[in-house]
């Protein structure tokens, strides 16, 4: 979930295409569905190595193994999230797939909570974090973003995408909210540890006395949905993608509408342990293959991302 220092206003754009219109072709190999106490009986390995062309890049324990073990917030659609039959679908398991056929191997996805993922890579519960998770200084750093002391070694990451961040209201409804200081005096909903935390966090230290940001945060952004739907809440921030869907597919477009415009462009990335820099430059030697064989902006345009694609990935691109 996006995550910056400095506030940086893009356009807009509502251009969240029609979800499942465009299957991936060739698709050898799924995305594992999982949750953090429980994992597929996959040891053995259902990927083949032979055929994958960056698969030497790998470490041989996860080449051993044949799936990489992949912490995620399995609630955030339409990144990543749980279709009416419980298997996980989205941007970043269907880029996972991708990368899976390059590295010879599959990506198992554990549910878990955002603010919970890189405690969970810390101790070695996830091989990486992929769950519209921004790369910034912080995180790198392993900042904490309130206090501005290290609580952590950080994390590297592998960027993949940009985007930034929506505010949405009930629709016909915006209590004349149209910015970020339209806030002052509303109550907002948003997911606990995301950057729309941090912003609207930043955002009541503006507000003037009397007129004071109510700020809820959740575990999940459903749960912030559902709080905006019921009244109880003026307003919901989340990453443009997620706001985007949110609009389109809540009560058949009839629920909600983004007000005012984007901020706080930022890259996602896949976060890594530091020093666990053989599985880092794999997965970025992977992301570049699947830039340049086509197959990315295939899922991006799926996805109705494509607005955020990367020409290039980058190590800790984040700011």
């Amino acid at each position: 979930m996006t995550a910056s220092s400095t506030r940086r206003t893009t356009a807009a754009r509502s251009r969240l295409a029609a979800v499942g219109a465009i299957a991936v072709a060739g698709a050898l190999l799924l995305t594992g569905c999982g949750d953090q106490t429980k994992e597929k009986d996959n040891d053995s390995g259902s990927a083949s190595t032979i055929s994958a062309p960056l698969a030497d890049k790998l470490p041989q324990d996860i080449r051993n193994k044949g799936k990489i073990r992949v912490g995620s917030d399995i609630a955030y659609a339409p990144v990543e999230y749980k279709d009416s039959a419980g298997k996980v679908v989205g941007l970043d398991p269907d880029l996972a797939d991708a990368l899976g056929k390059q590295l010879g191997v599959t990506f198992d996805f554990q549910n878990g909570t955002f603010d919970g993922l890189l405690t969970g890579l810390r101790s070695d519960r996830y091989d990486m974090a992929m769950s519209a998770m921004t790369d910034n200084k912080n995180r790198q750093e392993g900042v904490d973003p309130d206090s501005g002391k290290k609580v952590g070694e950080g994390v590297d990451f592998v960027d993949y995408l940009t985007a930034g961040v929506s505010i949405y209201t009930r629709k016909g409804d915006t209590k004349g909210i149209k910015a970020w200081d339209d806030l002052c005096g509303k109550k907002l909903a948003v997911q606990r540890g995301t950057t729309s935390e941090d912003l609207a966090k930043q955002q009541a230290k503006k507000c003037p006395s009397g007129k004071k940001l109510a700020i809820e945060p959740f575990d999940d952004n459903q749960q912030a949905q559902t709080r905006l739907r019921s009244g109880g809440a003026d307003a919901v921030s989340a990453d443009f993608p997620v706001a985007a869907y949110a609009v389109k597919t809540s009560g058949g477009g009839k629920d909600f509408e983004i007000v005012g415009e984007q901020v706080e462009a930022a890259p996602y990335g896949i976060a890594v342990a530091k020093g666990d820099t053989q599985l880092r430059d794999a997965l970025q030697a992977a992301m570049d293959a699947i830039i340049a064989n086509g197959e990315y902006q295939k899922i991006l345009e799926k996805w109705g991302a494509q607005d955020g694609a990367l020409k290039k990935s980058v190590i800790n691109g984040g700011k």
